[in-house]
């Protein structure tokens, strides 16, 4: 009788874990409304347009193009995150997704600067810890130029003083 009381619950609690799990990995897509989504044939790409409900000021590009990803099956594709908006007064974010099945494409189609943001967003998160180890060496280094840099503020204005003072010189010969 224990036991099966204990195997009852024992049911019950991975039941609940297996529905959380579940429920845990379909919130986002409730959150997600698909505004616009078109085959663009001639430039090779998908255009996806959404809006993501209650994520307003809190979602990164990285995130949405995560998101976006795990929505439409993505995987494997390159997805370019071109704007996101929020909505003023509302906790909604209207998002531009291009969305290329080859790297090179889209870095022929979209401005460098996007990729560039996007390199430096994914590089910021890989090399935190990289940063935190250079940053005594480069401290270092630093003071060692500000040193340099102030004696040689010191030297150029001894000479301008010296410069000064022969011109005095010159005048009172003159006169």
């Amino acid at each position: 009788m224990i036991e099966q009381r204990f195997n009852f619950l024992n049911l019950l609690a991975i039941s609940v874990k297996i529905y959380m799990n579940y429920q845990e990995d379909w919130d986002y897509m409730s959150m997600i409304e698909t505004t616009r989504d078109v085959q663009n044939k001639l430039l090779s790409r998908r255009e996806i347009t959404c809006t993501f409900n209650g994520l307003g000021g809190k979602l990164k590009k990285l995130e949405a193009v995560d998101m976006i990803a795990k929505q439409f099956k993505l995987e494997g594709k390159v997805i370019v995150p071109i704007t996101l908006k929020n909505e003023t007064g509302r906790p909604m974010i209207s998002g531009t997704f291009y969305v290329y099945d080859d790297e090179k494409l889209a870095r022929e189609h979209v401005k460098p600067a996007i990729f560039k943001r996007l390199d430096k967003a994914k590089g910021g998160e890989k090399k935190e810890g990289e940063a935190t180890e250079a940053a005594p060496a480069e401290t270092k280094e630093a003071s060692v130029e500000k040193k340099e840099d102030k004696q040689e503020e010191k030297e150029a204005k001894q000479e301008k003083k010296e410069d000064k003072q022969e011109k005095e010189e010159k005048k009172e010969k003159s006169k």
